[in-house]
């Protein structure tokens, strides 16, 4: 009987369907679940009469591949990873390799390259996105870890990933150790943002302009026409035209309180440590922490009986202006997310191709747009760029969006409709086009009541000053240092 290609432990919903996609593609695949019904039922389902080998035991699995063995793990991130190593370790030999296909932490990912490597073995943590429908039929794949293991991997993963309109594969080798990792988590800080300005637009429009989901179904369509073409645009269309049983939409019938996995989380956390304003993904991750909070807003809305003033103006032009706003922000967005992967790589010694990653979105993955050909455009023309807002493409398009920006961002707090994400992004937009901010003034009161220095305009970069604000305070200085 001819060996698998490639094995897989878990079968949950993604696992399953990267298998039947695997196989579909060529490819024999041998399963193993540690609930064995489930390789059984699986075996005897969805994957009869496939080249599918269903395992009992990982010994099994281990026998059934091919030299080197290739093994997916999609197990629940955290500690199952590391036991599932464990278990595999003394089954293997040297040059096999181990696939992380969850939605693993980096830091754990570049601890667990180390590792295997240390073990002889190699290891890859791959970001996977797309969801079901995605592992099925092609999702975008973002591959780190030990470089030797991309030869023996890259056809089967650049055979089951999406394809763009030219057939370019969505996914490409990301670097080493936990790059593929951290990338597809600002991924998924990415997708925290999108998700949350699109949830803005909806509001103004839902509350400000007084519109029906019916209404606002048509706005979205009408949207997916222009620069906003995505598919989370695609699925706000569908989603708001969606009826209950009773005709009524059941988008209005869903309590609003998000939850999260801790993917934005773990990007805002990053960019912290990094010392990155990534602001609008911060935003969108405490939004969902106040939509939880749902409780105490009933309790605050009927102590304050805030309510929300209707807009006066234009309806037409008032939801294009929204649409502006949102297609602003959302550069944004991934303006800041491009700076801390260009922030991170130069902490972790990761080489990364920016161009290539915009590229391995533009498929398969929960924020593809077509918007994201500009950003692979902006780095094939400059790799070296240090901010998307500076290439120019992004300069003029910026230009021409701000006045509508402004205005939403005006009428949302003057109305009283929380726009989070919307306005911390022009905040930044505003701050980061700022030739002088008054970081000059936060010095001098870090020096008044700390003595940490500051730096002069009349001198070089580099000098630190000292003032002995009160004439009593002394010459003496904290030293200067940057956490």
């Amino acid at each position: 009987m001819k060996k698998a290609d490639i094995g897989l432990i878990g079968l949950a919903v993604m696992g399953e369907n990267l298998v039947m996609n695997m196989e579909s593609k060529g490819f024999t695949v041998a399963v193993y679940n540690r609930t064995t019904e489930k390789v059984d039922k699986f075996v005897a389902g969805r994957a009869a009469g496939k080249n599918i080998i269903g395992c009992h035991t990982m010994e099994e699995l281990v026998a059934n591949l091919e030299k080197p063995r290739k093994i997916f793990m999609m197990v629940k991130a955290g500690a199952a990873v590391d036991a599932l190593i464990e278990q595999l370790l003394p089954l293997l030999e040297e040059g096999d390799i181990l696939i992380d296909g969850g939605n693993s932490h980096f830091p754990d990912t570049i601890r667990r390259t180390a590792y295997v490597e240390s073990k002889g073995l190699l290891y890859v943590g791959c970001g996977v996105s797309g969801g079901e429908e995605g592992a099925l039929n092609g999702p975008s794949m973002m591959p780190g870890g030990s470089p030797a293991a991309w030869e023996h991997v890259k056809p089967i993963f650049q055979g089951i990933c999406a394809k763009v309109e030219d057939g370019s594969a969505c996914c490409d080798w990301v670097g080493e150790n936990g790059a593929g990792h951290f990338v597809k988590m600002v991924h998924n800080g990415i997708e925290y943002g999108d998700m949350q300005l699109i949830c803005e637009a909806y509001h103004l429009m839902r509350d400000l302009l007084g519109m029906s989901d019916d209404e606002m179904h048509e706005v979205f369509k009408q949207w997916n026409e222009t620069e906003l073409d995505s598919y989370l645009i695609e699925i706000t269309r569908d989603i708001l035209a969606y009826k209950d049983t009773d005709g009524e939409p059941i988008v209005e019938k869903i309590l609003d309180t998000a939850g999260q996995k801790g993917t934005g989380k773990w990007t805002g956390i990053s960019a912290l440590d990094e010392g990155v304003p990534l602001t609008l993904i911060g935003e969108a991750v405490f939004a969902r922490c106040l939509s939880a909070m749902k409780d105490e807003r009933v309790l605050a809305a009927k102590t304050f009986g805030r309510t929300v003033a209707k807009y006066d103006g234009d309806k037409a032009e008032f939801i294009e202006a929204i649409r502006q706003a949102l297609f602003a922000s959302k550069i944004i967005s991934y303006a800041q997310g491009y700076t801390l992967m260009r922030t991170a790589a130069k902490t972790y010694g990761w080489n990364l191709n920016y161009g290539g990653i915009a590229l391995m979105w533009r498929g398969g993955c929960i924020i593809r747009s077509v918007f994201l050909g500009k950003i692979k455009e902006a780095y094939d023309n400059n790799p070296e760029l240090s901010n998307l807002l500076l290439d120019p493409y992004f300069k003029e398009t910026m230009l021409s969006l701000v006045p509508a920006w402004r205005k939403v961002a005006a009428a949302a707090v003057s109305c009283g409709v929380p726009a989070p994400a919307m306005t911390s992004a022009l905040s930044y937009f505003d701050g980061y086009t700022c030739e002088r901010l008054p970081a000059n003034l936060l010095q001098a009161q870090r020096d008044y009541f700390g003595a940490h220095t500051y730096e002069r305009l009349d001198h070089e970069r580099g000098q630190f000053f000292h003032t002995n604000w009160t004439g009593h305070g002394g010459d003496t200085s904290a030293s200067t240092y940057v956490v």
